[in-house]
């Protein structure tokens, strides 16, 4: 099987999925949490080099304040456990996202985080927080704008350089994208960067997202004949 070396992924279902179990949703974000976890370590096994998740959107600060607190709460339980999964794992762990718009606390255990994993060597863990790929490319955009005013960088803008300027500068571009529980859609997540990305959609909610249906993900990419410019790609 040829296996994706960037496999993005859209945690989507938590709250369907417990209100399927009569359970409230913030159930259904604790046991998200823990899967990805799981999904962490099935990846590596499994050859991927790298993984991101979509676990906050810019868009999410809209749901009901409640929901957002314990979102919030779930966040910073996560950043403690994440580093010690991440040692034992010897995971590199990045987060993606403006950070400016979450708690100093959170933003200290983010930057606490991956300074502790940056030199580790086994699979790349990008988690989209506080993310919007529309957001992403605007803040590039004005990044750029000041440094070319600054003299830091020179015109014109050129597509090597926006991705230079991205939160993702460094990280190849994903090779499959996987969205659980049945919509089809992007939601503003990665738009630059899967230009030439596969997607893969299940009806399966996130919680239930299991090893075994990574790896049917994964063979549907190995069927395909991906093409660019009219040119079969080589991975």
């Amino acid at each position: 099987m040829n296996v994706p070396n960037h496999v993005a992924i859209i945690l989507d279902g938590n709250g369907r999925w417990a209100k399927s179990k009569g359970m409230p949703r913030n159930y259904g974000h604790v046991q998200g949490a823990k899967n990805v976890e799981t999904i962490c370590e099935e990846a590596y096994k499994m050859g991927i080099s790298y993984l991101t998740v979509y676990a906050f959107s810019t868009e999410n600060w809209s749901r009901p304040e409640d929901e957002v607190a314990q979102l919030m709460k779930l966040l910073r339980n996560y950043m403690k456990t994440c580093q010690q999964t991440a040692k034992k794992n010897n995971m590199c762990v990045r987060v993606i996202g403006d950070k400016t718009g979450l708690a100093e606390d959170i933003r200290e255990s983010i930057d606490a985080l991956e300074k502790a994993t940056k030199d580790n060597t086994g699979l790349h863990f990008q988690v989209a927080i506080n993310y919007g790929s529309r957001d992403e490319i605007v803040r590039a955009m004005n990044r750029i704008s000041d440094d070319i005013a600054k003299g830091l960088a020179e015109g014109p803008v050129t597509s090597d350089m926006l991705s230079s300027y991205l939160d993702t500068e460094g990280i190849p571009d994903p090779d499959l994208l996987i969205r659980t529980s049945g919509e089809q859609r992007l939601s503003n997540f990665l738009l630059w960067q899967s230009a030439y990305t596969e997607f893969y959609f299940t009806d399966v909610h996130w919680p239930d997202f299991t090893k075994e249906e990574l790896a049917r993900a994964c063979e549907e990419y190995s069927r395909r004949d991906r093409r660019f410019g009219g040119h079969a790609k080589e991975d």
